[in-house]
């Protein structure tokens, strides 16, 4: 039976894992860069490392198979990306290998740059929204409703610090991410543009 519950450091893994399947617009990312660490070393194991508290996860008891993950101070994750992940990452990731055969869009190069500068997360609406989250399921728990209850989880966890909003990106080709967004009264922000979409909504 799956549940959410708090991330716990023995989930690192299988967050690696889930991100790295859904991070392709949502789908399978396997084997789309030279290194599958890339992916998970961005947009999911710098949140464990800073903020596990606001991180929480649907598993059974073998696995964790979907998480939500959020920072309450986007500025001052920024801060601690730039001292603590960023020189980890650059000396883990100092260039960027020749394209696969999959030859993304977003290439590898973009990828690594992304990894390094953290300011990249600075969006001119952070007073008003200062915290933002990232949220993936493996395709065989979605549809089941357990994307709501985890975006409630966090959007609860966040009230409690007294955090009043929050913000999210997504990949403009993602249409069902943007339609499940929108279903949960997510809203444009005024720097969203179609390339680049960024989306804010009330804790509660």
């Amino acid at each position: 039976m799956f549940q959410i519950r708090p991330y716990r450091p023995a989930d690192r893994d299988d967050v690696a894992l889930v991100c790295l399947r859904t991070a392709a617009a949502g789908g399978d990312a396997t084997g789309v860069y030279s290194d599958d660490t890339l992916m998970p070393e961005v947009f999911a194991l710098p949140y464990v490392e800073y903020a596990p508290e606001l991180t929480f996860v649907v598993a059974d008891e073998q696995r964790a198979a979907g998480y939500v993950m959020a920072v309450a101070d986007t500025a001052d994750f920024v801060e601690w990306w730039r001292r603590e992940w960023a020189p980890g990452f650059a000396a883990r990731h100092p260039v960027a290998a020749p394209p696969t055969e999959h030859a993304p869009a977003f290439t590898e190069a973009a990828l690594i740059d992304t990894g390094v500068h953290s300011e990249r997360m600075l969006i001119p609406e952070l007073d008003r929204y200062p915290a933002h989250l990232h949220i993936d399921l493996l395709p065989e728990l979605q549809g089941q409703g357990w994307g709501r209850r985890l975006i409630d989880t966090v959007r609860g966890a966040l009230a409690e610090r007294g955090v009043a909003a929050l913000h999210l990106g997504l990949a403009a080709e993602n249409t069902g991410a943007r339609a499940f967004y929108d279903r949960l009264g997510f809203h444009e922000l005024p720097s969203s543009t179609p390339a680049s979409p960024k989306l804010g909504v009330a804790t509660q």
